[in-house]
């Protein structure tokens, strides 16, 4: 029996897409006008896609280099979000079964790097021991590369753009500022920023609104970073980027505190203890915005699975914006405001894809180019995931209240 040519066979399983194909064989098929082009490298690619769920055969295959996507990767996923290459039907398979070199059909390694969160998953989930060598993965990466890929704000969460034409370094400096107006900051107050990263909103706070400031992190790499970014600043009197567990945070009263991207490895049984702890560490009528990547409803499985878990953020969990809400006010917060910032977030990720691939040669020698590639395909997912709604952002903004005293104002004062 005569196979089919490798290319033909994937042209069929993606379907009617403007993508051509080539592979190992030397087959080619799909429009010779394509700006996108999947090449095939070898057996291996075909028993990641053959052999894995979902998208996670498609990252493997990537990841490996055992396939190459030809163009722009942004474009090629997104006439890949059907999940094709990575959710073949039974049926597929069959067609496949007879038709590949049986070299594609044995059972291979995934790649390296998938193996090496696996060493991190140390402990109950969400333990701080845990919690601190899944964190340590994800952002104790390289410096350098971050700040390729972040740029000068080192702000590694979602910017908010004033306009259209905003930079992301304009648009960063526009959400640290929104969120200080937000906690009502004014010179003298103490804020704690859980989760703080580089120090971006520590030492924005601290500057601009006179705050005295301690940040907390997971991350050696960010703590020693920012404590540095603090001194050159001239911050030292009145902002501190600590190396740590947020729960081991001791101090007492602030008026305010900013969780900027943490939430989302919180985990969702831990949801309750961590806003109550939150809540007391505010004195009454001090505020809290939570800032953080979120389900489109309350139906979705919260846990990470697949690509993302086994690649980029280990023990990732993602909440909808109403389970956040419920669990502030079931917590001891009074919800004031919320908002959703999901199409920001789509042009944050446009711009660190950008800056990327700007920085792709300094990348890939600081790096490798396997973890290189899971950056561009994890960013350049999450894009498409925020453009079309698969995730949002939101930020919600609660209140001690004192007695059904607030101290809010009558209407909001912070501008958009």
């Amino acid at each position: 029996m005569s196979r089919k040519p490798l290319a033909n066979l994937l042209r069929d399983i993606l379907g009617d897409v403007p993508i051509q194909v080539t592979a190992y064989d030397g087959s080619t098929a799909g429009p010779a006008a394509a700006d996108v082009t999947v090449r095939i490298r070898s057996p291996k690619a075909l028993s990641y896609l053959l052999s894995a769920p979902g998208s996670l055969g498609l990252a493997r295959a990537y990841v490996s280099g055992e396939i190459d996507l030809d163009g722009d990767v942004y474009r090629a996923l997104s006439y890949l979000w059907s999940d094709a290459l990575g959710s073949v039907s039974w049926a597929q398979r069959l067609d496949a079964l007879r038709n590949i070199d049986p070299k594609a059909l044995r059972w291979v390694e995934a790649p390296p790097e998938e193996y090496g969160v696996r060493r991190w998953r140390d402990g109950f989930r969400h333990s701080k021991r845990r919690d601190a060598g899944v964190v340590s993965h994800h952002y104790d990466v390289s410096n350098a590369f971050y700040e390729w890929v972040l740029g000068p704000s080192m702000t590694y969460t979602c910017a908010c753009y004033p306009s259209a034409e905003a930079s992301l370094e304009e648009a960063q400096a526009h959400k640290y500022d929104l969120v200080c107006r937000k906690l009502g900051l004014r010179p003298g107050m103490r804020l704690l920023d859980v989760g703080c990263g580089w120090g971006g909103m520590v030492r924005h706070a601290a500057k601009e609104y006179g705050v005295q400031v301690v940040g907390v992190t997971l991350s050696r790499a960010q703590a020693d970073w920012g404590a540095k970014a603090v001194a050159a600043d001239g911050l030292t009197d009145v902002a501190e980027v600590r190396y740590g567990d947020y729960r081991d945070v001791t101090e007492i009263a602030f008026d305010a505190v900013s969780s900027i991207g943490l939430t989302e490895h919180i985990g969702l049984k831990n949801l309750p203890d961590y806003f109550t702890f939150l809540h007391d560490k505010l004195r009454p009528q001090g505020r809290l915005l939570n800032h953080c990547i979120t389900r489109p409803t309350t139906r979705e499985r919260a846990r990470s699975r697949g690509f993302i878990d086994r690649y980029v953020f280990p023990d990732g969990e993602l909440e909808a914006a109403g389970t956040i809400v419920s669990a502030m006010q079931d917590n001891g917060f009074e919800v004031r405001h919320e908002e959703n910032l999901r199409e920001h977030y789509a042009k944050t990720l446009t711009g660190w894809c950008d800056n990327l691939l700007s920085h792709w040669d300094e990348a890939v020698a600081e790096i490798g180019e396997p973890k290189a590639r899971v950056w561009l395909l994890y960013m350049t997912g999450s894009r498409l995931g925020f453009e079309r709604r698969v995730i949002e952002l939101h930020q919600v903004l609660g209140v001690r209240s004192d007695g059904g005293t607030s101290a809010m104002p009558l209407r909001p004062d912070w501008g958009v």
